[in-house]
């Protein structure tokens, strides 16, 4: 059952001043655009349509703020990258965005979606080199890894953090696979965001302090 089953969609923000004033911590979602960005959160909240997965890349230009727990929330970002999209558009990542991710006080991290086939992109980094300095944690998730071998996904899981470990402080930054369509991941994500709002993992029913099996099947005898 997911983490973050309880989540609902609160508010849309297209002006600073309209951020919620309630908030005690949250975590930014960004992505460049069709890299699986909603549907991450999507999968995250156990729902088929919390975040809108808009057909046109780049269309969503707010932030959509879903609510968690009380004063806790998800934060989606406008995707990156869309081509011909207006310049007032792209623009807004400077007014509104940029703003955002820089100075938000409740801002407990980042989580950057990329596709497992395509990690890296310039706007990737061009935006994880802008968002490092604030000194908060960034998570990578390598999205669509059911597109990948086996192989190809130790592959690439390798390549990525042997580039992460480049950036200093190894507490900050973290990397793992993830797939939507085959909902794998899930437990990992919720381990870094839980941890990032301070939000209680539930404990696993310990399989291991239950007793063996009863073998006599229906006919044994009662002691």
């Amino acid at each position: 059952m997911p983490l973050f089953q309880k989540a609902v969609f609160h508010t849309t923000v297209a002006h600073l001043r309209d951020l919620p004033t309630d908030a005690v911590a949250e975590v930014a979602f960004a992505g460049r655009s069709n890299a699986g960005k909603s549907s991450a959160i999507n999968t995250l909240s156990g729902r088929t349509r919390l975040a809108f997965v808009s057909k046109t890349p780049g269309r969503t230009q707010h932030l959509n703020y879903f609510t968690l727990a009380e004063g806790k929330y998800f934060v989606d970002l406008p995707g990156y990258g869309f081509a011909k999209a207006p310049e007032e558009i792209r623009s807004q990542w400077e007014g509104l965005i940029g703003p955002y991710l820089s100075k938000r006080a409740p801002l407990a991290g980042l989580v950057v979606i990329m596709d497992s086939r395509r990690p890296f992109t310039d706007l990737d980094l061009k935006l994880i080199d802008w968002f490092r300095p604030t000194g908060r944690p960034i998570h990578i998730l390598l999205s669509k890894a059911d597109k990948l071998s086996r192989q190809d996904q130790t592959k690439i899981l390798r390549s990525v953090k042997a580039e992460i470990a480049l950036w200093g402080d190894a507490e900050l930054y973290s990397v793992q696979l993830f797939s939507s369509l085959k909902k794998t991941g899930v437990e990992e994500a919720e381990t870094v965001l839980a941890r990032w709002l301070d939000i209680e993992m539930p404990k696993k029913a310990a399989k291991e302090n239950k007793g063996p099996p009863d073998k006599g099947g229906p006919g044994a005898k009662m002691p």
